[in-house]
């Protein structure tokens, strides 16, 4: 079973990506999926997006996010919402692409008041593509960085039940 951590954020290196990355780990560890993961991290892929013509990063970053079957769909908080960046690479997927797919949304902010963005924007945009997105999604201020560890883990094991539970009902072979 494929676990993805999916980054919208475009600067090399971010937050985001590691928060994203640490939070996949964490939701696999519960999953009792050990191991490496599949890293999206779209900042690499950000001039290709809006190319007329395909191009091949984007159609191998494609391909891992719809043949996940957990994917952490990250983003820092930009205007209140997730980043155009992110949007940019999910409108090249098919409707119902992700049907199948137990989708974590995760975004990173500075702001409390944007707390409820990750379900308001967010998991819509992940329900709309197919996938079946437990609650709840995660909101990380950025002064509480420190205490990741800590969020994630708490957050992993509220999650992890109601993601084992979409893969049972969707492929009960590969629970």
């Amino acid at each position: 079973m494929s676990v993805v951590a999916l980054v919208g954020n475009p600067r090399e290196g971010s937050r985001t990506r590691t928060v994203a990355v640490e939070a996949a780990e964490a939701v696999a560890r519960r999953l009792g999926l050990p191991g490496a993961h599949d890293v999206v991290d779209l900042s690499a892929l950000g001039p290709h997006l809006l190319a007329p013509g395909p191009a091949p990063g984007v159609e191998v970053a494609l391909e891992l996010v719809t043949e996940a079957r957990v994917l952490v769909v990250a983003s820092p908080t930009y205007k209140g919402t997730y980043t155009g960046l992110l949007k940019a690479f999910l409108d090249r997927l098919r409707p119902e692409a992700l049907a199948g797919v137990a989708a974590l949304p995760l975004l990173v902010m500075g702001d409390p008041k944007h707390t409820l963005a990750v379900e308001v924007h967010l998991r819509p945009l992940l329900v709309e593509l197919g996938a079946t997105v437990p609650t709840p999604g995660l909101a990380v201020l950025e002064s509480r960085l420190p205490e990741l560890e800590e969020i994630l883990s708490r957050w992993a094991d509220r999650v992890a039940p109601q993601v084992a539970a979409a893969l049972a009902v969707g492929h009960p072979a590969t629970a």
